[in-house]
């Protein structure tokens, strides 16, 4: 009888799945994993690192695990010790070339120290931004920021960005080019390098010094790197520099998870590891620790298995997820609540519960709901009253005090925030920040339009109402909600967006606001682009264990609901009920009128007659185009095509003043639009 010899390190491959195991024990030459939501890459990623050691791979000071965020290497580490290897090193690409740039950098600067760090482009851009001509004065800095990150980790100059740099950026080719060189001139008479200068001075560094090159390549030589679906070219290119003749990579990641490429992150060179590197290994992770069969269901017939293959549930069943149609988004919000009060009264925490928004804009509503229902919450991320420009439209607000009231004093703030805070659809379309900026203003405005209309919140009945209020009830209106969102509880329901949620996890997830316009996001209209809205959604679905709910608010609910199959496949909910309310069917619950097919495409024929009819009256009034309506709520109406006043008035942005002063001639041209068209 053959007896199996058994190592201390097999220890390490005791609590493992095979595809794990064969992952953890594939300790030498280039591995790639790819592995999906939940399915234990952390401890897959140190275990196989303890494995290396301890089998005799590689010695503990000559491995460096990479990983995407600080606080990511800091628990590494932790894990690392608890396996008993504290001696093995994990960093960013960033923390790990700024070390080499300041061990090499005095050797060839004359002794001069490295520069400091520039701890945010803002401090340069903000100004430079301000000096631009015209509307683009108040292009958000970030979104200029976000372009140049763009630029640099593709090594695109400011001299080539014309040429190069396509229409990535928030301005007109040239002038981004013009801003582009006068951060790069800023930045070098303060004298300091910026985040994306670490891995740039780092990698012409080691292309040119083959002194150096050999150095660094002596004292690491085994490499792992984590969400390597968000690699970028220029972090990439240190990667192959680090590895010199070295074959000992393994890189983990989720092609499904890819959700920053408006950074430069792309997963093809997760997806082309095999090819790209000789007897490369691909081991794929799909069992799944974390959600039910009936939440991953889901989640499957979203991104159809894709290149990793569809996740396999082992946690125990659990409720079906929901899917909601409401008439509206205050409809929708009593939902949110109720759904809160059933998933609390089936024993989850609250602060196991989570509400994921598309843009920060989605999350003030909310946050006002719950204020006046009386359940704890928590915002995650940058407070909404936080924000840069609602800071500014306060403080605008309050220097000005515009005389008017009711719905007059709507239509001030409407043209102060465009003349003075910049609203306008240029701005709107610029990128993600400039989305956020013009969604927060009128997010401000519809408080101002709520308040003007005496319209009850989502509360209920018992809610404050001012037919006709002035500057000082919508002072103390905006100063209420800020409070509200100041004295979160961090032990209350969480608020966040779908970006901020990734890594995390919760028992209840509710997913509202899905939606064409808000996901996808109506800037989105690539090809790629809707892809990754796409895995947007996947990555919020992926966040909940047990109890998951989705709903549409809108006439056009998003085209992403349709991949969880016509309504007639989804079965019916049974008299069975489990203690959150939902039925006890193993398939997802379809409510009565929720949204499955594929959502209608926006008229456009009467888009533009819409927009003929703006810029037609805005000539007449002598003012822009947007003052008389945003793109926004033309493309609305279009969509949701009114034929009566009071329906008109439902539509985002159309409150009481444009109502009275255009909403005849609106009707008239969906009316002329829809005798053409029949």
């Amino acid at each position: 009888m053959t007896l199996l010899h058994v190592t201390p390190a097999d220890r390490l491959l005791d609590d493992l799945n095979p595809s794990q195991r064969e992952a953890a024990t594939a300790t030498s030459g280039p591995l790639a994993i790819l592995a999906g939501a939940g399915s234990g890459k952390t401890r897959v990623i140190s275990r196989r690192t303890a494995y290396a050691i301890e089998t005799g791979a590689v010695p503990a000071d000559q491995i460096l695990l990479v990983t995407f965020t600080d606080k990511a290497a800091g628990e590494m580490v932790g894990r690392m010790r608890s396996l008993g290897h504290s001696g093995v090193m994990a960093r960013t690409f960033h923390a790990a070339a700024l070390a080499q740039l300041r061990h090499f950098w005095p050797s060839r600067h004359d002794g001069a120290d490295l520069p400091a760090i520039l701890d945010s482009k803002m401090r340069l851009l903000v100004p430079l931004i301000g000096r631009l001509p015209g509307g683009y004065r108040y292009t958000p800095a970030k979104d200029v920021a976000d372009a140049i990150e763009w630029a640099k980790v593709r090594r695109i100059r400011p001299d080539r960005w014309v040429r190069d740099g396509g229409d990535r950026a928030p301005l007109p080719a040239d002038v981004f080019a013009r801003a582009y060189r006068d951060y790069e001139q800023a930045k070098t008479r303060a004298g300091v390098l910026d985040f994306e200068d670490m891995l740039t001075e780092t990698v012409e560094l080691l292309e040119g010094d083959a002194e150096a090159a050999a150095l660094v390549r002596s004292r690491k030589r085994w490499f792992s790197v984590d969400e390597y679906q968000d690699t970028n070219a220029l972090s990439e290119r240190l990667l192959e520099l680090w590895l010199g003749e070295s074959a000992d990579l393994a890189v983990v990641g989720d092609p499904d998870q890819t959700i920053y490429t408006f950074t430069g992150a792309t997963p093809e060179f997760l997806l082309g590891f095999a090819q790209r590197h000789t007897g490369g290994r691909v081991v794929t992770l799909t069992e799944n620790y974390r959600s039910s069969p009936q939440i991953l269901e889901l989640a499957n017939r979203l991104t159809a298995g894709g290149p990793r293959g569809p996740l396999v549930a082992t946690a125990p069943a659990g409720p079906p997820p929901s899917i909601g149609r409401f008439a509206d988004t205050e409809a929708e919000t009593n939902g949110i609540l109720a759904w809160i009060r059933a998933v609390a009264a089936a024993g989850v925490a609250p602060s196991q519960t989570a509400v994921l928004l598309r843009i920060n804009a989605q999350i003030p509503p909310i946050e006002d709901a719950l204020t006046r229902a009386g359940i704890a919450f928590t915002v995650r991320g940058q407070r909404f009253f936080g924000r840069r420009e609602v800071r500014e439209a306060l403080t605008l607000l309050r220097r000005v005090r515009p005389t008017e009231t009711g719905s007059e004093l709507e239509t001030a703030i409407e043209r102060l925030f465009v003349e003075k805070l910049g609203l306008d659809d240029v701005a709107a379309d610029a990128g993600m920040e400039g989305r956020e900026r013009a969604a927060s203003l009128e997010l401000l405005l519809s408080i101002v339009e709520d308040k003007a209309a005496g319209r009850r919140t989502a509360a209920g009945p018992t809610a404050a109402a001012d037919a006709s209020p002035t500057i000082d009830d919508v002072l103390a209106e905006l100063d209420r909600r800020d409070q509200a969102e100041g004295a979160a509880s961090a032990e209350g329901v969480n608020l966040l967006t779908y970006h901020r949620a990734k890594g995390l996890e919760w028992d209840a997830v509710y997913l509202p606001g899905l939606d064409e316009g808000l996901l996808p996001i109506r800037q989105a209209k690539e090809e790629e682009e809707i892809a990754e809205e796409r895995r947007l959604l996947y990555v919020g679905i992926t966040r909940a264990r047990r109890f998951l709910a989705l709903s549409s608010s809108s006439r056009r609910p998003s085209r992403f609901l349709a991949s969880f199959g016509p309504s007639g496949t989804a079965r019916r909910p049974s008299a069975g009920r489990s203690p959150a309310g939902h039925a006890s069917t193993t398939r997802v619950r379809v409510l009565p009128g929720a949204p499955l097919a594929t959502a209608a495409p926006t008229d456009d024929a009467l888009l533009e007659a819409l927009r003929t009819w703006r810029r037609d009256r805005a000539r007449d009034d002598a003012v822009p185009a947007y003052v008389v309506a945003h793109d926004s709520t033309l493309t609305d109406i279009a969509d949701a095509r009114p034929r009566t006043l009071p329906a008109l008035r439902r539509v985002r942005g159309m409150g009481p003043a444009k109502l009275e002063k255009y909403g005849p001639e609106i009707l008239a041209v969906i009316e002329q639009n829809t005798t053409a068209a029949t």
